[in-house]
């Protein structure tokens, strides 16, 4: 199996690389299981006071694999399969560690709301966001809708929920999406700077920190990703979903029925 989720641990941060930049770190099964293990094994690293998500290439992470999408490889419910993928932010809200995301090329989709899991996101100056689930006959279902209702509001997300348009980084900085942005030469190095700040001070205030800041916000967002299971489970089963998977099989637009 490739090596898709590299991990090493640099003074007291530990670094979560995405690996596959010849497809913009689009996640395929192997990526995403890799994922999930190498996360896992970053939060609970003794060594890691503090967790950056970067990635090589151009792109952080172009989301799902369109060549997975609607498959199941473990041959598990819609449900389960969220389920499951949804774990990883889950947890990540509830880390004691603060978790920070370099940001650079391509966010899409999951690879988005991995990034919104973090506690504070840097933005290359080429970064590109969206959530184009709806252009599927889907929705967002690790967070990104309540996440980002939490970081820019209600209004702004629907206008990134419902159309799936591309924010540019100076765009997200303004709405509040990301906290910096950086020149692209400069991100892996700005990100790991702020990244080993943070590793240096004292680790029972970090936790006490990360948890006072999500206190307002923390409990609505795990609710809301429980409503996210639960809608995206029944858009599977839609007769728009398995309409757009056809069309983009066939690469021609979809017809939807309407209600």
């Amino acid at each position: 199996m490739a090596d898709y989720v590299k991990y090493e641990v640099r003074d007291g941060v530990g670094i979560v690389t995405l690996n596959r930049p010849e497809k913009h770190n689009a996640l395929n099964d192997d990526m995403s299981d890799q994922m999930h293990e190498v996360a896992d094994h970053a939060f609970d690293d003794e060594a890691t006071r503090v967790v950056l998500f970067r990635a090589e290439g151009r792109s952080f992470c172009a989301g799902r694999d369109t060549t997975q999408l609607g498959t199941r490889a473990r041959q598990e419910s819609d449900y389960h399969f969220v389920r499951r993928h949804q774990q990883r932010n889950l947890r990540a809200i509830e880390l004691a560690k603060p978790i920070v995301a370099a940001i650079k090329g391509y966010a899409i989709g999951g690879g988005f709301e991995l990034a919104l899991s973090a506690d504070i996101r840097i933005a290359a100056s080429d970064a590109k966001m969206s959530i184009p689930e709806i252009k599927y006959g889907i929705l967002p279902d690790t967070g990104a809708s309540q996440f980002l209702t939490s970081l820019i509001g209600p209004s702004r997300t629907k206008l990134m929920m419902l159309t799936g348009r591309m924010i540019d980084a100076d765009t997200a900085e303004r709405w509040g999406m990301v906290d910096l942005v950086v020149p692209t030469e400069s991100l892996d190095d700005e990100a790991f700077a702020l990244a080993a700040d943070m590793a240096s001070r004292p680790p029972i205030a970090l936790a006490m920190g990360k948890q006072l800041a999500n206190h307002l916000h923390g409990g609505r967002v795990r609710e809301g990703i429980g409503i996210e299971l639960l809608t995206q489970t029944a858009l599977f089963a839609s007769e728009d979903y398995r309409e757009a998977r056809a069309a983009l099989r066939e690469k021609r637009e979809p017809v939807y029925r309407g209600r």
